[in-house]
C-alpha cells in the first residue's frame, strides 16, 4: 500500500488534475492508495492575500472571484454537465463561508491566528473535494476526506503540533472502516481538541502524507511535485543541476532544512521512525524513476549530494568580555530565543568565548534585537557586551553529504571556489557529525556562488566559463571561429563550456545574459548592439555576477588597460593579447599581479610576446621549478625576422621591407616595427617575468635604421631614404656573407641587463637557420646550459594569436 500526496502543480489546471488521475489508473495497487492533496496552485497565497486585504479594509473580491472561477473552470471542463451541479453547489457553499470570515475579518479589523489558519484551511477543502468528484468518473469508491477531523494537534495555529498517538488511532480506525474506498484527503489541516481548524505549517501537506503512512505502516510515501525529485541544486538557479537516484533520511533533511523545497524536515519524522522509504516523483514526467529518500541508502562516489540555499537570512552578533568563561551564558540566550519562538538556523563561536554569531529569519531579526537589549541590558550597560548588530541581505548556502565525513579537502574546495569568485564569507558553521557545511554570504552573491560550488563539486559535468570579449578585429573574429569549432571537443573531452557573455569594440557593444551564439555573432552585435561604453561595458560585465568570469582583450589600445585592476579586484581573471599594460610602468605591471594573487583570480598574457608560441609559460615554469636562469636571447619580431631572414643574395632591403609590407607582416608605417619598440616591449616584459623590475628607459636599443630613415615626414618618404641609403645595408650584408654570417636583430636579459642590437651570426649560433616570420627564443639556464632551451614558431598572425588566447581562456577553466 502507498500514500500518494500531489503537490499545488499537480492539482493547478484541468490538464495536470488529468495527469494525476492517469497516474492512479496506472498505479495498479491491490490495494486503494491514500492520495493527500494540496491546494490548487497559487490559491493559498492568494487565501493569505485577502486575508491582509480584509485586516486592512481593503477589497479582496477580486482575489475572491480568482479562486472561484479556477475551480469553476476546471469543474467545467472535467465533470459532464450531469455531474456538475452537487460539486458547484458546495464549493459555492465553501466560497459563501470563506466570504463570511474575511467579511468578520474586515469589519472587526482583527486577523488572529485562529481565523487566519480556518480562511487558508479552504484551499486544500476546494481541491480535494473537487478532484474526488473527477476522480469518481473512474474510481467510483472515490470520497474526500476531512483530514482536519483526524488529525490532532495542540492549539499553536499556523505551527500546530501533532498529538501522535491519539492521530494514529483515529486514521487506524477510519481506514478500516472505509478501506474498500479511494481515499482523497486535504492536506496541511488539522484539529485542536475544541475540533477548531489548525495548520501543520511549512509542507503541511507533505506532513499530512508521513502522518498518514506512518499510522497505517505503508509500504511507501510518494511525494509529487513538478521536478524529476531531489536535484543537485535548485535548477531555477543552476541550469546543470541533476536528480539525485538515491537519498539518506539524514542527507535529504538537511537539504529540505537548507531550503530545498522539493520536501520539508518535519515530513520525513514520521517516515524516518518507522522507516517508510519516500518517493520525489514528477507529475509531469511520471515515468522518470525520481528520488528515493530511504534507510540504509547505497554509498554513492558523489562527493556531496547537493546545494542548498535560504534566501533571506538575518544575523546577529554578540561580543564582549562578559561572555568569557562564564558559564550558561548560551544557554540563557538560546533559552530566551526559545521562548519567543524564534528559530535559530546557525550558530558560530570564537574559540576564545568573545563572540557569537547566530542567523534567524529576517522577520524574527528585530524582535531577537530588543529581547537580548532587555535580557542582557545590565551587561550592556556595564560595557561588558557589545550592543548586538544586525546584519540583512544575505544567505545561507550549504553543500550537504555523507560522503564528506572523514573525506580530506571538502571545505578547501568549497572556499576555494568561493574565493575565486569573490565571494566574502560571513559566518561558517560545519556540524562534528560532517554531513553538513554552512556558510552566510551576501545575497546578491548567491546565485553566482551555488553555480561555483556545483561547478568545483561535481567534477563530472562541464565546467561553465563566461567570457567578455574586447575587439572583434582579425584576432577576435578569429577567436570566435576557433571557440565554435572546438567547443564539442572541448566539452567532450576537458568538461569544458565557454559562454561568450559580451562583446564590445569602439562602436558597439552587446551583453546577453543567455549568453550570444557564436554562429551568429556579428548579426546579434548589429542588431541589438547599443553604443560602446567600455566603462559600462565593465559595469555590466561586474552586474551580470556570474561565476567563473573572464574578460578577454583583443585590442592594442591602451584604453582598456586602466580597467584591468578594477576587473580583477572584482574577482575576474583577464586574458589579454594587448601587451601595452604589461610593458608601461613597472608600478602598473606589479599592480595587476598583486591585484590577481590577492584575489584569486588569473592574469594571462602569453599572446604578449610570442603570439601563439609558450614563451612566458615555459619562462615561468623554469623559474618555479627553481632553475636559474642565466641569459635569455630572442628574435621576437616576425616582421624584422622576415626581412633578415629574406634579405640575401641580390635582394635589396628596401625591397625586402615593401614585400614584407605588402605581405601584411608590417604596421601601415614600417616604422613602427622596425624602430625595435614592439620587440623592446616584449623583452621588457619577459625580463619583469624573469624578477627584474625594469623600466622602458632600461632598455638599451640600437637602431638597425640610419637617422635619416626614422627621420622621414611620410611613408613615401621613408622607403625613399631606404633606397638612399641602400650602400648602408648591402655593406651590412657583405659583411655578414663575408664572415659565412646573417644578419638578425636580437635581444638579449643577461644580469639584469636588456638590450636590443643588430648582430652577425653563424652557423653555431641557434638563431642563424631562422627562416620565413618566425619567432626564436633561447633559455640559457643551470639545466640547459651546454645546449639551450629553444623555442621556435610562428610569433605572428591571426590564427596563431587567438590560439594562444584559446589557450590562456582554457588554462584558466582549469583552475
Amino acid at each position: 500500500m502507498k500514500i500518494l500526496k500531489f503537490g499545488g502543480t499537480s492539482v493547478g489546471s484541468a490538464d495536470s488534475i488529468r495527469t494525476l488521475i492517469d497516474i492512479l489508473l496506472k498505479s495498479g495497487d491491490e490495494e486503494h492508495p491514500v492520495v493527500v492533496l494540496s491546494a490548487m496552485h497559487g490559491v493559498t497565497n492568494l487565501l493569505q492575500a485577502m486575508a491582509e486585504k480584509a485586516l486592512a479594509a481593503g477589497d479582496y473580491t477580486a482575489d475572491l472571484k480568482e479562486i472561484e472561477e479556477k475551480h469553476f473552470h476546471v469543474v467545467k471542463t472535467l465533470l459532464p454537465a450531469s455531474a456538475q451541479n452537487p460539486v458547484f453547489t458546495k464549493l459555492k457553499i465553501y466560497f459563501n463561508e470563506l466570504e463570511d470570515i474575511l467579511s468578520s475579518v474586515y469589519h472587526l479589523k482583527e486577523l488572529s491566528p485562529q481565523t487566519k489558519d480556518l480562511i487558508l484551511s479552504y484551499g486544500e477543502r476546494c481541491s480535494t473535494f473537487m478532484v474526488s468528484h473527477i476522480a469518481r468518473q473512474h474510481f467510483p469508491a472515490a470520497v474526500a476526506v476531512d483530514g482536519a477531523e483526524l488529525i490532532k494537534t495542540d492549539s499553536n495555529f499556523g505551527q500546530a503540533k501533532v498529538n501522535t498517538e491519539l492521530t494514529e488511532m483515529l486514521i487506524q480506525d477510519f481506514y478500516q472502516a472505509n478501506s474498500t474506498q479511494l481515499l482523497f484527503v486535504t492536506g496541511f489541516i488539522a484539529s485542536n481538541n475544541e475540533g477548531r481548524i489548525t495548520t501543520l505549517g511549512r509542507g503541511g501537506s507533505d506532513f499530512t502524507a508521513a502522518i498518514w503512512g506512518s499510522a497505517l505502516h505503508v509500504d511507501q510515501i510518494e511525494i509529487w511535485t513538478d521536478v524529476d525529485g531531489m536535484l543537485t541544486a535548485d535548477p531555477r538557479i543552476v541550469e546543470k543541476a541533476f536528480s539525485l537516484p538515491e537519498l539518506s533520511y539524514t542527507e535529504a533533511m538537511e537539504l529540505s532544512y537548507f531550503g530545498a523545497k522539493v520536501i520539508y524536515p518535519p515530513t520525513m519524522i514520521p517516515a524516518f521512525l518507522k522507516k517508510i522509504p519516500i518517493v520525489i516523483k514528477n507529475t509531469f514526467n511520471p515515468g522518470f524513476e525520481g528520488t528515493y529518500i530511504r534507510h540504509g541508502a547505497h554509498a554513492s562516489e558523489l562527493p556531496i549530494k547537493g546545494i542548498s540555499s535560504i534566501d533571506e537570512i538575518s544575523i546577529l552578533n554578540l561580543s564582549g568580555s562578559g561572555m568569557v568563561g562564564k558559564a550558561g551564558f548560551s544557554g540563557r540566550l538560546f533559552s530566551l530565543l526559545s521562548r519567543e519562538q524564534i528559530n535559530v538556523v546557525l550558530i558560530t563561536q570564537s574559540s576564545s568565548e568573545h563572540s557569537i554569531t547566530f542567523a534567524v529569519k529576517p522577520a524574527d531579526a528585530l524582535k531577537a534585537l530588543a529581547l537580548i537589549s532587555k535580557e542582557f541590558e545590565l551587561e550592556l550597560q556595564a560595557k561588558k557586551l557589545e550592543y548586538p548588530e544586525v546584519e540583512n541581505g544575505l544567505s545561507v548556502l550549504a553543500v550537504v553529504g555523507e560522503n564528506m565525513k572523514h573525506t580530506p579537502g571538502m571545505s578547501g574546495k568549497l572556499f576555494n571556489a568561493l574565493g575565486r569568485n569573490g565571494i566574502n564569507v560571513r559566518a561558517i558553521a560545519q556540524g562534528s557529525s560532517e554531513y553538513n557545511i554552512s556558510v552566510i554570504i551576501s545575497k546578491t552573491d548567491l546565485s553566482k556562488a551555488v553555480n561555483a560550488v556545483h561547478d568545483a563539486f561535481f567534477a563530472n559535468l562541464k565546467k561553465t566559463l563566461h567570457i567578455f570579449c574586447l575587439g572583434t578585429g582579425n584576432i577576435g573574429k578569429t577567436l570566435f571561429s576557433q571557440l565554435l569549432i572546438q567547443s564539442p571537443l572541448l566539452a567532450k573531452n576537458n568538461d569544458l563550456e565557454v559562454k561568450v557573455m559580451g562583446i564590445s569594440n569602439t562602436r558597439q557593444m552587446y551583453l546577453n545574459q543567455e549568453s550570444i551564439d557564436l554562429v551568429n555573432w556579428e548579426n546579434e552585435l548589429n542588431t541589438y548592439a547599443e553604443p560602446a561604453d567600455l566603462k559600462e561595458f565593465v559595469q555590466q560585465m561586474k552586474a551580470m555576477n556570474l561565476p567563473n568570469c573572464v574578460f578577454v582583450d583583443n585590442t592594442a589600445s591602451s584604453y582598456p588597460v586602466h580597467f584591468y585592476k578594477e576587473i580583477l579586484e572584482s574577482s575576474i581573471s583577464v586574458v589579454t593579447c594587448n601587451k601595452i599594460g604589461n610593458s608601461a610602468d613597472y608600478e602598473q605591471y606589479a599592480a595587476f599581479k598583486n591585484a590577481a594573487r590577492k584575489y584569486g583570480v588569473d592574469f594571462y598574457y602569453e599572446t604578449n610576446v610570442g603570439a601563439g608560441l609558450p614563451i612566458i609559460r615555459t619562462l615561468k615554469d623554469l623559474m618555479l621549478s627553481g632553475d636559474n636562469l642565466f641569459s635569455i636571447e630572442a628574435i621576437l619580431s616576425g616582421t624584422i625576422s622576415y626581412i633578415f631572414n629574406n634579405f640575401k643574395g641580390e635582394a635589396r632591403f628596401h625591397e625586402i621591407v615593401k614585400e614584407a609590407q605588402d605581405n601584411g607582416y608590417t604596421e601601415p608605417d614600417p616604422r613602427d616595427d622596425l624602430n625595435g619598440k614592439d620587440f623592446m616591449r616584449k623583452m621588457l616584459i619577459l625580463a619583469r617575468d624573469a624578477g627584474y623590475p625594469l623600466e622602458e628607459a632600461d632598455v638599451e636599443i640600437q637602431s638597425m635604421l640610419p637617422p635619416a630613415c626614422l627621420a622621414a615626414e611620410s611613408v613615401a618618404d621613408f622607403y625613399q631614404e631606404l633606397e638612399n641609403n641602400a650602400a648602408y645595408f648591402e655593406d651590412l650584408k657583405k659583411q655578414a656573407a663575408d664572415g659565412g654570417k646573417v644578419l638578425r636583430y636580437i635581444g638579449k636579459l643577461e644580469a639584469g641587463k636588456v638590450t636590443i642590437t643588430l648582430q652577425m651570426v653563424d652557423d653555431s649560433h641557434p638563431f642563424y637557420m631562422l627562416s620565413g616570420s618566425d619567432n626564436i627564443i633561447s633559455f640559457i639556464t643551470d639545466r640547459y646550459k651546454e645546449r639551450p632551451l629553444v623555442i621556435k614558431g610562428p610569433g605572428a598572425g591571426a590564427e596563431v594569436t587567438a590560439a594562444g588566447v584559446f589557450a590562456d581562456i582554457i588554462n584558466v577553466g582549469k583552475k
